[in-house]
């Protein structure tokens, strides 16, 4: 119990020294409040284009796929992860080489770093877009089961850190991760369901996106958020989708910890 505790005050410590900080450009939250609205208007007039007359697509009705682009938008807020580009700078300058001397994990202060600057997304740009969707665009936002919501989000969260942390480590082979970055992120807008639901993929593209981080850390939590009843081409329950995204999680933990083994040999501390 003294080493959880010491571990959770650990945590506290730098992620509230990370939100003093980043609260310091709290104005740069509030200017990214508009994206979440305008990405919602653009896709509501896109939608309701594409339904036209008919009821449902891929098995959505259109206040469903509203909705689930409304729980998209807010979901990014909550979600968002810069430890790629963090990491990769660390290691191309050789700061990294600070971290190895300290009896804390990199990946852990990564973590706490990022906890920090979410809290700051919650309160300046979360709850901002949140009263925006309810109050403004009159849209039924509040999620459908609101435990099952917590935890798909906070998988999610914790996804898109180990993605994203594994994505940093690639530099300790090529020194410079942005290409692969920049790659990523190509292929997680199309996959992940931030542009399309995945139910207007290919079923064989669905069955093998399984397998893939992407859906994990967007579409299974905002199909969580809107409460649908059959998630994914399997037609998962609300508990088996969290389940298989818990599980996903936990590969990709293990995966980064294995990474980080293997990367640590590479480190030299160039331009330490």
């Amino acid at each position: 119990m003294k080493k959880l505790k010491h571990i959770l005050e650990e945590c506290k410590a730098v992620a509230f020294v990370t939100y003093k900080e980043w609260s310091a450009y709290r104005t740069h939250s509030l200017v990214s409040v508009f994206v979440g609205p305008v990405y919602f208007i653009v896709q509501y007039f896109i939608w309701t284009a594409v339904y036209g007359d008919m009821g449902s697509l891929a098995g959505l009705e259109l206040s469903e796929t509203i909705r689930y682009f409304g729980a998209s938008a807010l979901i990014g807020y909550l979600t968002m992860d810069f430890a790629d580009w963090n990491l990769q700078m660390l290691i191309r300058t050789g700061k990294f080489l600070t971290f190895t001397l300290r009896p804390m994990h990199h990946r852990f202060f990564a973590l706490s770093q990022k906890i920090g600057h979410r809290v700051l997304g919650f309160f300046f740009e979360f709850l901002p877009c949140l009263l925006i969707f309810m109050l403004l665009f009159k849209v039924e936002i509040w999620p459908q089961q609101f435990g099952w919501t917590l935890l798909s989000v906070a998988l999610a969260f914790l996804m898109n850190f180990y993605v994203n942390y594994c994505l940093g480590m690639t530099a300790f082979f090529l020194v410079k991760a942005s290409g692969i970055r920049v790659v990523y992120q190509l292929f997680a807008q199309i996959f992940s369901g931030a542009l399309i639901p995945l139910n207007f993929f290919p079923q064989i593209l669905q069955k093998v996106m399984i397998f893939l981080p992407f859906q994990y850390t967007n579409y299974i939590p905002a199909m969580v958020w809107t409460g649908s009843e059959k998630i994914g081409v399997l037609g998962l329950s609300v508990p088996q989708a969290v389940l298989c995204q818990a599980a996903a999680t936990l590969f990709m933990f293990l995966f980064s910890e294995v990474l980080y083994r293997c990367a640590m040999k590479q480190f030299t501390a160039v331009g330490a």
